[in-house]
């Protein structure tokens, strides 16, 4: 099973692909971990990665591209892709990636959230330095600790107002002709993100059944 999961910033992409991994026994990517780990390897490519992101831009699909494929030579596993792909280009290379190592996307979940509860969400958003959990917090008595294992939360550098509504236009302009380019295929669903995490990922095993 290799799943693509989308939606807009925000949606609970990673939240469900976690879910996904620890039910179906799957190899979660997260292009946005990936290109993390690479800036923080402090690399060329790493540093060339952080300029493009700081302005608030999408990283050349040859880059992303290029380090997926070697993440998937490493697994038998089946995959959740998390915020990849992203255009119709990267949509058309992924596939034909998986064709060279004979695999194909078996299903395309995306998460469905009301563009009103995006920079909300996003804002709100901390994550966990120890063990990776993603929470939305109240921003008036923010929590300072991770209630599941008591690790030190913080605020990714791009979870902010102008950073949301940026990667919304972006979203608009480049992401959601993927959408399309799915629908043709004939493995395109859709879910309500928003609703609990818990309910969510109710409908996206449905949806996969």
């Amino acid at each position: 099973m290799n799943i693509v999961l989308m939606g807009c910033p925000g949606a609970g992409k990673g939240t469900q692909s976690v879910k996904l991994q620890q039910e179906f026994n799957l190899h979660h990517i997260s292009t946005g971990d990936v290109l993390r780990a690479e800036i923080a390897s402090g690399s060329v490519l790493g540093k060339q990665i952080a300029a493009i992101i700081d302005k608030g831009n999408l990283v050349p699909d040859e880059m992303i591209i290029s380090m997926l494929e070697n993440i998937i030579k490493s697994t038998t596993k089946g995959i959740v892709f998390d915020g990849f792909p992203r255009t119709v280009k990267q949509a058309e290379a992924l596939d034909a990636m998986m064709r060279r190592l004979d695999r194909s996307i078996t299903q395309v979940v995306m998460i469905d959230l009301p563009e009103k509860e995006v920079v909300t969400r996003i804002c709100s958003r901390r994550q966990c330095k120890q063990c990776g959990e993603i929470l939305h917090v109240d921003l008036s008595v923010p929590l300072s600790k991770c209630p599941a294992c008591g690790g030190e939360l913080y605020a990714r550098p791009d979870d902010t107002p102008e950073r949301a509504r940026h990667r919304l236009d972006v979203y608009h302009q480049d992401t959601l002709p993927v959408k399309k380019y799915y629908q043709t295929g004939g493995k395109y669903v859709e879910v309500n993100g928003n609703q609990t995490p818990e309910k969510v990922f109710e409908d996206i095993q449905k949806s996969l059944k």
